[in-house]
């Protein structure tokens, strides 16, 4: 049995752009934080990251799609932040933004990472972009990360996996048994 997955980068090559929200920036930014020095931290040149800024997260699909159609990037990480409101605006925002980055992940076969907070609060947001603790289940602090870190790290290990599957998107077998 012959198994693929991303492996640890050794050498990482490639481009990787993010775009990212500016609405609830300080949210955001600690996002874009997080991704930015993981990458550098695994040895991606800071050359080799591009960052894009839209105004929302409703926007961060149709910039995702253009870094996606270019052929530049090894994968497309997409931070932002919706927090639930007064209304189901929230909901709406975070459908189409999520069916957006999976369709444009798929068309284009490169990785698009979903980092889109989609929170109750603004604690939870916080909480998630490497802030302050928030309250877990039973009342405990609980400090849940930051989602700029987890996307950078899902990138890598795509792209790795993605290298890996190239020679079937040129046509060439990996083993597989010809039909």
């Amino acid at each position: 049995m012959k198994i693929y997955q991303g492996s640890p980068p050794d050498g990482v090559h490639g481009r990787y752009g993010i775009v990212v929200s500016r609405f609830n920036e300080s949210i955001t930014t600690r996002l874009l934080e997080g991704a930015v020095r993981t990458l550098r931290e695994q040895g991606v040149a800071e050359d080799r990251i591009e960052t894009a800024w839209v105004p929302g997260a409703f926007e961060i699909p149709t910039v995702a799609e253009r870094f996606a159609a270019s052929g530049r990037f090894s994968a497309v990480i997409c931070l932002g932040a919706v927090i639930r409101g007064e209304t189901t605006h929230d909901q709406h925002i975070n459908r189409a933004v999520s069916n957006a980055i999976a369709e444009i992940a798929v068309h284009y076969g490169i990785p698009v990472l979903f980092g889109i907070l989609t929170c109750n609060t603004l604690e939870q947001a916080i909480a998630r972009s490497g802030g302050a603790a928030t309250s877990g289940k039973d009342g405990a602090q609980v400090v849940i990360g930051n989602k700029g870190i987890d996307c950078a790290l899902a990138a890598l290990e795509m792209a790795a996996l993605m290298e890996q599957l190239r020679p079937w998107a040129e046509g060439r077998s990996l083993g597989r048994p010809q039909a």
